[in-house]
């Protein structure tokens, strides 16, 4: 299991100048939006909107970086190239868990940069129980986005039709999530299925998170937003492992 995780981040270091244009973008979204709405915001909901919205985009950072190995799976599968795959001294399950490890490995380098501005902007370093549960929460969230990548890529055979779905998912976990709006705003303008939706989104949860350990916004319970991100976790593990192996033995 652990060569095909090695092989996963053999190639993903193959795309170094697409990684650099990708924080590169990344980083000018945070920068532009906060730019953009910091002198418009209600100073009542958020005192400084550099610092409310750099925990969401650390958090949605994961998602092109963690999904980029269900691209490299949807080729795989249309070329033939898991027969290949299989020939290796590998069971077909830990084949699907290096290939879900390993998207998530990308994820979390990818995300370092990000962490790493955060304790810039913060000046701050989270205690170290507050810093495990970061680790934590980052290790689940580029597991969820490696496993629905995988969903995605291999559920849907038809290459257009597969990013279609990447981009709507894309849209929905960015903009039906607390990355660019409080959930006290949230709460009150949006009817309440609607809330529930947002604030019960992983992207979301792993925002709010990011913000309670450096002390943007309180939450009433942190342990039961790590329960839910254990649960998304899981989720989305099962379904990437099924739909990986269901392709595996087609």
């Amino acid at each position: 299991m652990q060569i095909v995780v090695m092989r996963d981040l053999d190639r993903f270091w193959k795309y170094k100048w697409w990684l650099a244009g990708l924080i590169t973008m990344n980083l000018t979204d945070l920068f532009i939006f906060a730019l953009i709405f910091n002198g418009i915001v209600n100073r009542a909901y958020i005192d400084n909107y550099l610092l409310f919205i750099a925990p969401g985009i650390t958090a949605i950072a994961t998602f092109a970086s963690a999904f980029s190995i269900g691209r490299e799976v949807g080729v795989e599968v249309r070329r033939g190239y898991t027969q290949y795959l299989l020939s290796l001294p590998l069971t077909r399950f830990q084949l699907s868990i290096g290939r879900i490890l390993g998207g998530a490995l990308r994820g979390l380098i990818y995300q370092i940069p990000f962490i790493a501005l955060l304790l810039i902007l913060y000046w701050s370093i989270p205690s170290i129980e507050k810093f495990s549960i970061m680790i934590a929460t980052s290790v689940m969230l580029t597991i969820s986005m490696s496993s629905l990548s995988i969903t995605i890529s291999t559920a849907v055979r038809s290459f257009d039709l597969q990013a279609t779905m990447r981009s709507f998912t894309y849209f929905v976990l960015f903009f039906f999530s607390n990355v660019f709006y409080p959930d006290a705003l949230i709460r009150k303008y949006f009817p309440e299925i609607l809330y529930i939706i947002i604030s019960n989104n992983p992207v979301s949860i792993a925002t709010s998170i990011y913000r309670w350990i450096f002390g943007v916004m309180p939450v009433e319970d942190p342990l039961i937003l790590v329960i839910k991100m254990i649960i998304w976790c899981l989720v989305f593990f099962i379904l990437g492992s099924f739909f990986y192996l269901r392709n595996l033995m087609a």
